[in-house]
């Protein structure tokens, strides 16, 4: 069988089981798409957190029986600690995560800070130490990417008043990113046009769009559109999903096949990852749940 024939029918295999809904066994997954990672522009992730294994070893050997090539992993929680929750600061720790991910032939595509979700990063004391702790960990593990979410209390599209003091930090982050060779992907609910002016305001190529489809819907936006207003260079990864309620592939409100086509013309390439799009039926059914969709996202972005 020549490789045109192979790819083929391993489309027609994807595509089959995505439109019946049925998710396959836990070890089906990783036979499945064993040469996903290898051989596509577009990689696909799941975000340890939502698959209810935040900084568990565990959501290496799950990550792999949904099907997908790499793993977001969180840096842990904040609350009133001075800095992140997390089990990486340990060298002997942060090794068994990594030989974890190289045995499983798993990527680790970012580190997230969602701690940042409930705490105000325009407010917030300490907030230089929490940064420099996650490079210091991008570092040690290789990985180039941090989630840097805005969170609801520096929404700066409800409170334009903080941009100031968010542009200001960002700013002293930068160069320590830069020095890093890291990038910190912010996401923002902000619309693509003034997202890029704030981009541009910051002007440093470590601080970058971590771009959710769930922000452009949420806010009746066209995500093909925001992503051509942002652009190539402005964006280092894509949170590849939609609020809960229904899989992506029975989700009006996202054409993923017109997405793919404006980043196969934008020539992006990088990580997808999936954060959410949970059938309502089932919210906590993870498998169920996040095999449907990262099938669908592979049927879209890696076999067309």
């Amino acid at each position: 069988m020549n490789n045109s024939q192979s790819s083929r029918r391993r489309f027609l295999a994807q595509t089959a089981i995505v439109s019946t809904g049925v998710a396959l066994s836990q070890n089906s997954w990783a036979a499945f798409f064993a040469d996903a990672s290898k051989s596509h522009r577009y990689k696909v992730a799941v975000v340890d957190l939502m698959i209810l294994k935040r900084q568990k070893l565990g959501a290496f050997q799950l990550s792999k029986d949904i099907g997908a090539d790499g793993v977001e992993v969180d840096m842990g929680g904040l609350g009133n600690r001075e800095t992140f929750d997390s089990q990486l600061t340990n060298p002997e720790r942060r090794q068994q995560f990594l030989d974890k991910a190289k045995e499983l032939n798993l990527e680790i595509c970012s580190l997230g800070m969602t701690g940042f979700f409930a705490q105000s990063f325009a407010k917030r004391g300490g907030v230089d130490r929490m940064v420099q702790d996650c490079i210091d960990t991008m570092k040690a593990m290789n990985v180039k990417v941090a989630f840097l979410p805005l969170g609801v209390n520096s929404d700066l599209s409800k409170n334009p008043e903080l941009r100031p003091a968010v542009i200001e930090r960002l700013k002293m982050i930068a160069p320590k990113a830069e020095d890093a060779g890291v990038v910190i992907g912010i996401e923002t609910s902000l619309r693509a046009t003034d997202e890029a002016r704030l981009l541009d305001e910051i002007g440093s190529k470590a601080i970058k769009s971590y771009f959710n489809f769930a922000n452009a819907l949420d806010n009746g936006r066209d995500v093909s559109e925001e992503l051509k207003i942002l652009g190539k260079k402005r964006i280092c990864q894509i949170h590849c999903s939609n609020t809960d309620g229904v899989w992506l592939q029975n989700d009006p409100e996202i054409d993923l096949k017109k997405v793919k086509k404006t980043l196969d013309k934008m020539k992006w390439e990088g990580w997808l990852v999936i954060e959410r799009s949970r059938d309502a039926k089932d919210p906590r059914n993870v498998k169920w749940n996040f095999s449907a969709n990262t099938a669908y996202v592979k049927s879209v972005f890696q076999n067309s």
